[in-house]
Parts: structure tokens; C-alpha cells; sequence
């Protein structure tokens, strides 16, 4: 009961905010982690395939890189424990139930949630909706 109850507490302060930027991910073959640093990506993941970065879609046209489509950032900015059970499955479920394309990130303080440019206003009011929710 205590774990139910804890979740419904972290769902009720998820407040999320949209970041302004729109982002890509980028891949690049044969990088290692650590290179290409100056692309400053706000995410890198280093993969057998090559290098991921997650980078500003501008930076990715400037670079001329790679990209298959363009997200926005949402942060829930309530604070979430790295052991916090249950809370990326809530919020992941509302926004495929929706037919909303989600890639999680989870920060030490925040998840923070990557949605196609053109669905962001209707992921936020989905978020805004579950954590306003008298029963969550």
C-alpha cells in the first residue's frame, strides 16, 4: 500500500514542462563516447553501431547530420528517485494509449520524456490531466 500510495504522490507532482527547443537524435558510426563533445548533446549513448546524441534539430542541420524525426523535451520536473517504481510505466502508458511516441530519459532528478514536434500540446495536456486526476 505504502508503494501505491508513494506513486500516486509522485504522479500528482509531475509537473511537466515543454521545452522550446526541438530536438533530433543523431547517429553516428564508428564514434565513441566522449568524441564529438562539442556537439554539446544533451543526451549520447554509446551503442555497438556507433555513437547516439540526442541534439538541438538546428545543431543537427548546422552539422549536417542524420535525422529521421524531430521531438520535443518534456521534463517532469517533480522530483523522481532513480528507484521510484512504477511512475515511466504510468506516463508512458497514457501517452501510447493516446498514440503518442515516447522516449524516455531518466536524469538523476527527472525523466524527461522525448514526443514527436507535432503531438507536444496534446502529450502536456495528457500529463497536466493525469497529474490533476482526484484518484492518481
Amino acid at each position: 500500500m505504502k508503494r501505491k500510495q508513494f506513486l500516486q504522490d509522485l504522479i500528482k507532482q509531475l509537473s511537466p514542462a515543454l521545452d522550446s527547443k526541438s530536438y533530433v537524435y543523431c547517429t553516428v558510426p564508428e564514434a565513441k563516447y566522449g568524441e564529438l563533445g562539442s556537439l554539446n548533446p544533451i543526451v549520447s549513448i554509446a551503442e555497438l553501431e556507433g555513437l547516439t546524441l540526442v541534439i538541438p534539430l538546428e545543431q543537427a542541420k548546422d552539422e549536417g547530420l542524420d535525422y529521421y524525426r524531430v521531438f520535443r523535451r518534456i521534463t517532469l520536473k517533480g522530483h523522481s528517485s532513480l528507484e521510484a517504481l512504477g511512475l515511466t510505466s504510468v506516463v508512458t502508458t497514457l501517452l501510447t494509449e493516446r498514440g503518442i511516441t515516447t522516449n524516455v530519459i531518466a536524469g538523476f532528478y527527472h525523466d524527461h520524456m522525448f514526443v514527436p514536434s507535432d503531438r507536444a500540446d496534446e502529450a502536456m495536456a495528457a500529463l497536466k490531466d493525469l497529474a490533476n486526476e482526484p484518484n492518481s
